[in-house]
Parts: structure tokens; sequence; C-alpha cells
């Protein structure tokens, strides 16, 4: 379980987190929707600890890692896949993985266990990031994010740009990390996808708590959608 209790944070002087908490069960899809702005990317680079906290406290089943530095977090079994992938794109692909196992101390088993996912992958391991295309890279940003055999997974716009294939793809990977028993806070733009894949939604309005319920209920009424992210 990913729990935020009451966190500020934010950008220099300017904070953009307001008391916000959020509570990420193990094996549960919590989608995070807002407005643009409304502290969505803010709030998963705070987990991350690449933005200070200035209050509030982070957990990860249980244990309090809100003091911890920023690359310590994957090492606690957090795993992000930030918008826009951040691949080392110099790199190979083989290479992008065995930066992801090392995190850890994992090793061949797990690789394999990724590449079952993604065999797409397997055939470039030799190639150069750079080289792939776009859902090729979004592939290998979750596989390595998953070479952690993460906890809790944060993906921000995952589906972003990519072809339907590709995002059914991506789509059914997050499905089975949820059977796994990870922890999931998905960030994504595409609201009916969302509907179909989430357990639960969170709101956020201007970095405080907006409602959360279940995906069902919203399947039934898109007005409270439209109440928080219509224009």
């Amino acid at each position: 379980m990913l729990e935020l209790d009451r966190i500020n944070s934010g950008y220099g002087k300017a904070q953009v987190l307001r008391d916000f908490s959020l509570r990420v069960a193990s094996g549960e899809i919590l989608c995070l929707l807002g407005r643009n702005g409304a502290g969505k990317t803010t709030t998963m680079q705070t987990i991350m600890g690449l933005l200070p906290l200035m209050s509030g406290s982070i957990r990860l089943e249980g244990e309090d890692i809100s003091s911890r530095p920023a690359h310590e977090i994957p090492r606690a079994g957090i795993a992000y896949i930030p918008q826009g992938r951040r691949l080392f794109t110099g790199l190979t692909v083989a290479q992008n993985l065995e930066i992801g196992l090392r995190t850890r101390n994992h090793g061949k088993d797990t690789l394999d266990e990724v590449l079952e996912l993604f065999p797409r992958l397997r055939e470039r391991m030799n190639q150069r990031a750079e080289t792939l295309s776009g859902g090729e890279q979004q592939m290998l940003a979750t596989a390595r994010a998953l070479c952690l055999k993460p906890k809790a997974l944060l993906l921000d716009e995952p589906t972003e740009g990519l072809q339907p294939s590709m995002i059914e793809a991506i789509r059914q990977v997050i499905d089975r990390m949820r059977s796994a028993g990870v922890a999931i806070l998905l960030v994504e733009q595409r609201v009916d996808a969302v509907l179909e894949l989430a357990d639960r939604v969170a709101f956020i309005e201007n970095g405080r708590n907006g409602a959360t319920m279940d995906a069902e209920e919203l399947r039934a009424d898109h007005s409270i959608v439209d109440r928080y992210i219509g224009v």
C-alpha cells in the first residue's frame, strides 16, 4: 500500500500541493485526474523524492519513506514511468534494462519475466533506445520499471501519442501488475480508457483533494468527470 498523508510540496517558493492525501492499496489501480496544472505530476515527483516535501508523510507498506533521498526511493520498491519516458537513449535496450535490474539487485530470472511481457524488446536487445519507435520506447520504459519488481508503480501519461495496438499492450501489462498485487497510481488524460481500467478515481483541484470514488460510479455518471476536468 502507498499512502500520502497531508503532503505539501512545490517548486521553490511556489507551493503546489496543499495537505494532499491519497491511498493506493496493493492490487489496485487508482487514477489521479485533474485539469492541467492541478498537481498530478507534482504528486508523482514528490513521491519519488524529486521535489522536496515541505510537510506531511509518505508511507510504503506502512514504512515512512518521506525523508529518503531520491535515489533510495526506487530501492524501497517504487517504480516511476514519467511522461516522456526518460530513457537513456544512447544506451541499448539491454543496458537500460540492466539499470532497472541493478536498482534492487534482480537478475536473469526477473529479466526473463519482463521480456515475456514485452517479447518485441527481446528482438531489440542490442539496439540503442533512441532508434526505437515511440511505442517501443514506452515498452522499454515500462519494462525497465518492472525490472525493479516494484511494490508500487507510478505511471504518468503512459499511452500518450501511442497507436491503439501499443495502448492495448500497455493496458494488458498494467492489468497484470494489478493481479500481481502491485499498487498502481496512474495519471492519464484518456478518461474513457481510465474508467475501463481503474478501480478508483481520485480528483485533484489546485493541489488539493477533490472527490475519490469507484470507477464504476463514474462510468454510470460521466457528468462528475466533466465537473472536475471539463473546460
